[in-house]
């Protein structure tokens, strides 16, 4: 048994507890130990990116109990290339915030290690009933984080935030019960198999089930209309929380991709792509409302928060198409939204730090003591996210929107990534136009602190090196998703096939 696979969750785990445990030890230690725990996972995502590279499914029973009766890890290369994403994000985030931000409120960085376990258990779990175990750790661990520093804002956004999410894991632990009622198995490739072979009595049950989960993802993945709590959340958490919490909305996506590619997959019989009527409509109205959103913002963070629902609905889009081509497009543009949106997020607290009292409203203000800085990591960042070339969010809608055959789908889609692209470069022009071409007076903040840029570039910089990397890692992404779409291999993992 390869006992890589639980280091993602050892690591956080361990460290977490101890940092709780050790809370009266200095703030430099705590740091250290965070931001090696946090870094760590970049090589130990590398490594199992690396195994999973040749296509083989590997699993790890826990306890050695094997699949079904047994809990189970599987990695693939889906879960992999999400490890990696998530521990270089958290990674950069992490060191922005040992910049000061963690001092805003107690434990910071042992729910950061939490939260990365409750993130990194999602991506790797087998099992839905552990889904939703994991989901809860993740969820727990950002409702603190998301209160973290305190203040009116903070606690009403985290009020609406939490609520919302407590009726999402009701529903959740509906649905699974549904399940396991019904088939008597939670593993995903159990149930794939015993979907298919299910009686047709049940089936209205089991498509009741599997839309309760839709209903649960798409709140956790901000999809039209449940996406209203994300802007306010987004917006009043802490600069290295929003950052993180960029990767919050793609544990959705991953699960609506993973249960419904797997359980109610090909091979799920009347069941099979039960959802992909829905996710169509819901990708295109998500992506439209989301620009709107960002067109009427008049806060920076809030501005950044619409893109982040904008970068749901175009991934949905691809997933929605319900071919290989399309689901590789959306995994490479997962990647570059991801992270040119936690870098985003870190820039905008750069920014609100020479604004004085203003922050991110968008409004006239002092002007910036570093403008040509701030200006050229916005104006890369801004160029990047809406989708223009040299940068990476080019080549991810070229590539979706090449996913399509021609036809009225096609002509929807192409109008809804173009205009909304358009409507983005608008609403990032006029908060470019406003922060830093129209200074009310002389520069009052303080230069940002080098650590801080350092982090927030490495982030923007991803947009570069995702075009230096592009053709393995599209060839990658297109081996991604030919495997989830293959399910006979997941079904082995009940016969002993896995390894």
């Amino acid at each position: 048994m390869n006992h890589a696979l639980i280091l993602p969750l050892l690591v956080p785990l361990f460290v977490g507890a101890l940092l709780l445990l050790c809370h009266r030890m200095g703030k430099p230690a705590k740091r250290i130990l965070s931001l090696a725990a946090t870094w760590a996972l970049v090589p130990i995502a590398i490594w199992l990116l690396l195994l999973a590279d040749d296509g083989q499914l590997r699993v790890y029973a826990l306890g050695n109990w094997q699949a079904p009766f047994g809990i189970i890890l599987m990695l693939d290369r889906l879960s992999a290339l999400m490890l990696l994403v998530t521990a270089v994000l958290a990674g950069f985030a992490v060191l922005y915030a040992c910049r000061g931000d963690d001092e805003r409120g107690p434990n910071f960085h042992a729910l950061y290690q939490f939260q990365l376990l409750g993130i990194n258990g999602a991506f790797l779990t087998g099992d839905l009933f552990n889904l939703f175990v994991f989901f809860e750790i993740l969820l727990i661990s950002s409702y603190a984080l998301l209160l973290h520093g305190h203040g009116q804002r903070r606690v009403r956004s985290g009020m609406h935030y939490v609520v919302l999410n407590l009726l999402g894991s009701s529903l959740f632990l509906i649905g699974v019960s549904m399940l396991y009622g019904l088939l008597g198995t939670l593993n995903m490739a159990d149930l794939a198999g015993r979907v298919s072979a299910a009686d047709p009595a049940d089936a209205p049950l089991l498509a009741a089930a599997g839309y309760l989960l839709l209903v649960v993802f798409a709140l956790k993945g901000a999809i039209l209309p449940l996406y209203f709590w994300l802007p306010r959340a987004y917006a009043s958490a802490t600069a290295p929380v929003a950052a993180l919490f960029a990767i919050m909305t793609k544990v959705g996506l991953y699960a609506i991709v993973r249960v419904f590619t797997l359980v109610f997959g090909s091979e799920a019989g009347t069941l099979s792509n039960m959802v992909e009527d829905w996710l169509w409509p819901l990708a295109l109205l998500t992506l439209g409302a989301a620009v709107i959103g960002a067109l009427a913002a008049r806060n920076l963070q809030v501005l950044l928060a619409y893109l982040v629902v904008v970068s749901v609905g175009t991934l949905l889009a691809g997933v929605a198409l319900g071919n290989d081509v399309g689901l590789a497009a959306a995994l490479y543009y997962l990647v570059h939204s991801t992270l040119i949106a936690g870098g985003l997020f870190l820039l905008a607290d750069l920014i609100a730090r020479q604004r004085g009292d203003l922050g991110t409203d968008l409004i006239s203000a002092p002007a910036l003591r570093q403008p040509l800085l701030l200006g050229s990591l916005f104006f890369m960042g801004a160029i990047s996210v809406a989708g223009l070339p040299p940068f990476s969010g080019f080549l991810g809608k070229v590539m979706l929107l090449r996913a399509i055959d021609v036809g009225p789908d096609a002509v929807a889609l192409w109008a809804v990534v173009l205009v909304g692209g358009l409507g983005m470069l608008i609403a990032l022009s006029r908060a470019g136009s406003l922060v830093f071409w129209r200074p009310a007076s002389e520069a009052v903040g303080q230069a940002a602190d080098p650590v801080r840029v350092i982090a927030t570039l490495g982030l923007l910089l991803g947009s570069v090196v995702l075009v230096a990397i592009a053709a393995p890692l599209q060839a990658f992404v297109q081996a991604t998703a030919a495997q989830l779409l293959d399910v006979a291999p997941y079904l082995q993992i009940i016969q002993g096939g896995a390894q």
